[in-house]
């Protein structure tokens, strides 16, 4: 409860801070932050995206991918900083590039957001539909179509792909050992 003769006497207090004129401060992402990742902006909104994918259609087999921010930005994310570097000397009429350390707020906002998802694009392993053929004949419990000789040809390619897994990862651990490779 208040005490005291208050009439007559009016205060105005003046607010601390200017809520009006508030600016939310930039973004501030490094160019080694995410480096192999582009802001792809200026492009038409009618744009979907298979149209940024045939821009940029020669980055694909070394593995590319769009995260969209808005109607007109997306991020560009490549599979190594080297390409996207690479990437951003592309002149295109339809669309404008620059690094992610350049971009608009909101891109640089949705870098931070989903930073997990930014990781570089890596190409999908070489894959058999063997074991899904098998799982589904097995269930179905009819005879599988396929020839022996092309069952013989898919578990050789099989193998051949588990030696060359093994090879792999045993030349990595030589190396990490220090191991003479020459004798390999």
């Amino acid at each position: 409860m208040l005490s005291g003769n208050t009439k007559g006497r009016e205060s105005i207090q003046e607010p601390r801070f200017d809520y009006y004129n508030h600016e939310v401060p930039d973004i501030d992402l490094s160019d080694c932050e995410f480096p192999h990742v582009i802001e792809i902006y200026d492009f038409p909104q009618e744009f979907r995206t298979e149209d940024l994918l045939r821009v940029f259609c020669s980055y694909q087999k070394k593995g590319f991918d769009i995260k969209w921010v808005d109607d007109t930005h997306a991020l560009g994310v490549f599979s190594s900083p080297i390409t996207a570097r690479d990437a951003l000397g592309i002149k295109h009429t339809m669309v404008k590039i620059r690094p992610l350390s350049q971009a608009t707020r909101a891109a640089k906002a949705k870098a931070r957001a989903y930073a997990e998802f930014l990781q570089p694009a890596k190409e999908r392993p070489e894959t058999s539909a063997a074991l899904a053929r098998r799982l589904v004949i097995s269930a179905l419990g009819v005879r599988s179509k396929q020839s022996k000789t092309q069952r013989e040809a898919e578990l050789k390619k099989l193998q051949e792909a588990r030696e060359r897994k093994r090879l792999e990862a045993k030349q990595r651990e030589d190396i990490w050992e220090g191991r003479d490779q020459s004798a390999v």
